[in-house]
């Protein structure tokens, strides 16, 4: 694992965190992963709206930070899996904080109460952002439920967003 370091000093632990983390799609690739191992394609579609080219980016950004870990097996055809490393996994459980808040405020100025939208958020089930047993694993990473789970497809559904830029 080789840690990619960026030039220029960071102002605080925040700061560092969002150069990991920086992006529109990240933190949903992270989502996706927090779920089970995952396969482009599998993550192509657990992502919608990512491009190739940037999911194959930030991938890679994310496996030189030591997020995610790329296992390459030598079948034909080529057959590559991406999963969270424990630092990823640690990296997701800090995360979760922030999901809580997006679900607090995701209807805030809609009139709309949780639970009303077109879609909900796949996080917000039982079982979600609870700590694991001290192994540095989110209980959904271990049970496969939690954020981002669905059931019948085995995918990590899309994030329900929070509409911020819109007017």
């Amino acid at each position: 694992m080789r840690i990619v370091r960026r030039p220029g000093a960071f102002v605080c632990g925040i700061d560092a965190a969002m150069d990991v983390i920086g992006g529109k799609w990240k933190v949903l690739i992270l989502w996706a992963l927090n779920e089970r191992t995952c396969r482009f394609g599998e993550l192509r579609r657990a992502v919608p709206g990512v491009t190739e080219k940037v999911l194959s980016s930030h991938l890679r950004e994310l496996e030189d930070d030591g997020i995610v870990h790329r296992e390459v097996y030598a079948e034909v055809p080529p057959r590559v899996e991406y999963s969270l490393t424990p630092l990823g996994l640690s990296l997701n459980a800090a995360l979760e904080p922030l999901g809580q808040w997006g679900r607090d405020h995701i209807y805030r100025g809609t009139g709309e109460a949780p639970g009303q939208g077109e879609a909900a958020d796949p996080g917000a089930e039982a079982g979600a952002g609870t700590a694991g047993s001290g192994s540095g694993e989110s209980a959904g990473a271990r049970t496969g439920e939690g954020a981002g789970a669905h059931a019948d497809a085995g995918v990590p559904e899309p994030v329900v967003g929070l509409g911020y830029g819109q007017r």
